[in-house]
Order: C-alpha cells, then sequence, then structure tokens
C-alpha cells in the first residue's frame, strides 16, 4: 500500500537545516581573505549527521556530496559524516542545526515540517503522478522556494533526494485499507502523518526511525510506514 513519495533535503543550518540536504548558515567566514589563495585561507572541518546505515544510499549520496566540497574548496571545506544516528535522530538533529550545534543534515521532510508546515504537504498521499511528475515540482520555483523559506527556521535548504514512495508494511499481510484497521502502526514524528494513520482507521505512534524494527520485533507496534531503499 503506497502513499505519496518521502523527500529528504540537504540543510545547513544559519544556523542551519530540511529531506531535504539541510545545513546551518555559517555567512562568509569560511571565505579566502582579499587577495589570498584557497590553500591559504583558514580550513574548516563540518559534520553532516545521517540516521541511516553506512552503505545505505542516502549516505551514499551524502559522502560524494562530501567529497565534492573538497575537491572544489581545494581540501579547504571538510565534511565528516556521521551515519547510523550517530548524532542523534532527525527531529534531535534538526534542532541541533538549527542552533549551529551540528552544520549540516539530512533528513526526510516529515520532521522538517514541525519547523516548517509548507513541508507537510510531502507527507499527503497521492499528491505526485509519477517520478517526473514530482522532480518537476521539486525543481521548479515552487520546490525551491520551500528550500528558501527555511531560513526562517534559521536553516538553510540546499537540495532534495528522494528515497522511494512509502509503504506500510505490518506483521500481517496487507490486502486492503481494511487490514491497517485497530493496528498499531509507526510513523515520523510529523502531526499530518499521525492524522493520517488515524483516518485509515488505525492507531499511529510517533517513534524516530532507529527504533522501529525492535518495536515491531517486540509487540510494541503492529506495524509501520517507510520506503523501500533504491
Amino acid at each position: 500500500m503506497t502513499k505519496s513519495g518521502k523527500f529528504i533535503c540537504l540543510l545547513i543550518g544559519a544556523i542551519a537545516a530540511a529531506s531535504a540536504l539541510a545545513s546551518c548558515s555559517t555567512g562568509d567566514k569560511a571565505a579566502p581573505t582579499a587577495g589570498g589563495t584557497a590553500a591559504e585561507a583558514k580550513k574548516y572541518t563540518f559534520r553532516l549527521a545521517e540516521t541511516q546505515p553506512p552503505d545505505y544510499p542516502t549516505t551514499i549520496g551524502d559522502k560524494e556530496f562530501a567529497e565534492l566540497v573538497g575537491e572544489r574548496t581545494q581540501g579547504r571545506i571538510k565534511i565528516d559524516v556521521y551515519p547510523s544516528a550517530q548524532l542523534g535522530e532527525e527531529k534531535a538533529v534538526l534542532e541541533q542545526v538549527q542552533l549551529g550545534a551540528i552544520e549540516f543534515t539530512r533528513v526526510s521532510t516529515g520532521p522538517v515540517a514541525e519547523f516548517n508546515k509548507a513541508f507537510g504537504v510531502f507527507s499527503l498521499p497521492y499528491i505526485f503522478e509519477s517520478d517526473a511528475h514530482m522532480w518537476k515540482f521539486l525543481e521548479g520555483s515552487a520546490g525551491k522556494k520551500l528550500l528558501d523559506d527555511l531560513s526562517s527556521a534559521k536553516m538553510r535548504g540546499l537540495s532534495y533526494y528522494t528515497a522511494g514512495a512509502r509503504s506500510f508494511y505490518s506483521r500481517k499481510p496487507l490486502n486492503s485499507i481494511d487490514d491497517l484497521k485497530g493496528q498499531k502502526i509507526r510513523v515520523i514524528q510529523n502531526k499530518i502523518n499521525v492524522d493520517l494513520v488515524g483516518a485509515l482507521g488505525a492507531s499511529a505512534t510517533p517513534m524516530p526511525n532507529g527504533e522501529t524494527f525492535s518495536a515491531i520485533q517486540t509487540g510494541v507496534i503492529d506495524a509501520a510506514e517507510n520506503q523501500w531503499s533504491r
């Protein structure tokens, strides 16, 4: 049972953060001094928080981003990627990015909606007809405006990732919407996702991704919604 696509931002915090890739705003302090070269300029090391394991597609994308930044700044800016929620789960990391304690994070858009309500649109089901339709929106003026508007939450949205469409999975077969009724379902920490699951007749249990599988194994929840990595 598939829902709308899951989007991830790369964020930089201004003091930094969107799933989108986001970060805190560092201003011009990392720029070379007047008349100086990149080699003469001060070097910086930043951290990028990632919740997924080292071999996960988004983590691989983070590492590629870090490599490109290193190459294009001639080693002046180094970004260390911390996978597997080493720096915290998404909502906690977003708060740290917002405060400037962590410079970058890659997070899903669900938690970002708690900082900018407009991102809640990505939690609605069936809003895109295809990948082409989705990327036309994300790369268009509306998608770029969403990233720009994160500045009001002291973050800067850098780009979008996609991790595929979200689906429900359960301890028992799901053949129709009726099979969701009465189940305790893990959702991301976002009000729209909670309301959606409630509207389907199930009981929503918000929790970080890292706790999901153990919660299913121990019977704390019956099911969850997430995306099949691609």
